[in-house]
């Protein structure tokens, strides 16, 4: 029985700004001064395969009552649990004073999608996973606009820029897409399930 908590801040925060795996695609960071190529690693698909962790995505911003019930679900789970924060910072090239407006953006935008993936609601409901935003509303690139990270390739190498602007938008929508399947999914259909692998 163990809670981890990652404040992903989609860069090396505490070394100085540094492109992470979880940095996305075409922000600006150390070592990505052309923009981070490739996608930002998705950690919470990667626990969900497991089938006996509990995983959320959550963003305190965009929906404080979502973080709470995470919170409370991680801690009455007896087993793993992971709770991915999005959470703003220095590096993202934002005024940290409407951090919190920003994470709502990030959600709104479909850039965080808001999860729970809870084992135990196998027998409770029969569904696992529940998709906890909204189908998103926002244009990526209104998300992206207001921070610098992604600001400085747009000024730097503007056709670049807009590539990878193009790319992160259909993965975006691809991932919801995703999220929305596995929220319409039984539970007998995830990994853990009897004769699931």
């Amino acid at each position: 029985d163990i809670n981890i908590l990652i404040m992903d801040t989609e860069v090396y925060s505490n070394t100085g700004g540094q492109m992470s795996k979880s940095t996305p695609l075409g922000a600006v960071a150390k070592f990505a001064a052309g923009g981070k190529p490739i996608g930002k690693k998705d950690v919470a698909q990667q626990a969900i395969a497991y089938g006996n962790v509990y995983v959320a995505r959550v963003a305190f911003g965009a929906n404080p009552q979502q973080t709470l019930q995470a919170f409370r679900e991680a801690e009455a789970y007896p087993g793993p649990s992971l709770i991915i924060a999005y959470s703003h910072c220095i590096a993202h090239g934002i005024n940290m004073e409407h951090g919190l407006h920003q994470q709502k953006r990030a959600v709104d935008s479909g850039h965080w999608p808001l999860i729970r993936y809870n084992p135990l609601a196998r027998e409770a409901s029969g569904v696992p996973f529940t998709l906890d935003s909204l189908r998103p509303t926002l244009p990526l690139m209104e998300y992206r606009k207001h921070e610098g990270r992604f600001r400085m390739l747009s000024r730097s190498q503007p056709e670049e820029a807009e590539r990878l602007n193009a790319i992160a938008e259909q993965a975006a929508r691809l991932r919801w897409d995703v999220y929305e399947k596995m929220a319409a999914r039984k539970a007998e259909e995830f990994p853990g399930a009897a004769g699931v692998e």
